[in-house]
């Protein structure tokens, strides 16, 4: 059995509580990894992820390299979306019981990358479980020992907006690829997958439902859902 544990990152946006809306006819709960700035921007479209069974997850205020800050402005990013999505659950009289973080870009902070696993462990962010991965390259990129929650595999779909080349055709051979330059084969048997998707209004411009499209696509051929679960 092929399963994975979906994630989608940069909420909220326009089109969050569509997204929403169709992962629960589809029974899928997923983690939401938000930046600060969106949740402000579409407030109420995060509130409506909260409250209708969705788990929200930090993704730093504004979406920077952190490899590119010091460790005190690291800290501020994380900390300025901790207290919009403090706000958020309050807002949405929901209990915020997890507290997943995903770096921007999975840039882990260069030089600053310890210090940051130590950062999420002295202030209780959570783990999601991985301990189902074992691709040889997660464990020697210290994937599996990280508090922060990387992926195996990268839809790339907001790539739509800004390269001609890359389509969906594009998106169908990266979801078949037998040997992809990074992350793990999607529909190898047995695999097991953190899958990566984005909320964004322009890809939905571009390609109307793309979150459906994609993921009806792995539910045909076979791919079975995980409950997020945590460490």
């Amino acid at each position: 059995m092929n399963t994975a544990l979906l994630t989608i990152d940069d909420v909220a946006s326009s089109n969050t509580p569509a997204i929403v809306d169709y992962l629960n006819e589809k029974g899928i709960r997923a983690i939401l990894f938000a930046t600060g700035e969106n949740v402000e921007r579409c407030y109420e479209e995060a509130i409506y992820a909260v409250k209708n069974g969705m788990i929200v997850g930090n993704h730093s205020y504004s979406h920077p390299h952190f490899s590119e800050l010091t460790m005190a402005q690291c800290e501020d990013e994380i900390e300025r979306c901790e207290d919009v999505l403090e706000r958020l659950y309050r807002d949405a009289g929901v209990a915020r019981t997890y507290r997943p973080f995903r770096f921007p870009y999975g840039d882990k902070g260069g030089d600053n990358r310890a210090a940051l696993q130590a950062y999420f462990a002295a202030h209780g962010f959570d783990r999601v479980d991985d301990t189902h991965i074992d691709y040889p390259w997660w464990r020697e990129s210290m994937l599996s020992t990280d508090i922060d929650c990387f992926w195996t595999f990268d839809f790339a779909e907001y790539n739509l907006c800004h390269d001609p080349q890359f389509t969906k055709e594009t998106i169908w051979q990266r979801m078949h690829d037998t040997n992809p330059p990074q992350g793990a084969v999607l529909f190898a048997p047995g695999s097991r997958h953190i899958l990566l998707l984005h909320a964004h209004d322009s890809t939905e411009e571009i390609l109307p439902r793309y979150y459906q499209l994609f993921i009806d696509h792995l539910l045909e051929n076979g791919i079975v859902f995980d409950e997020p679960s945590f460490l």
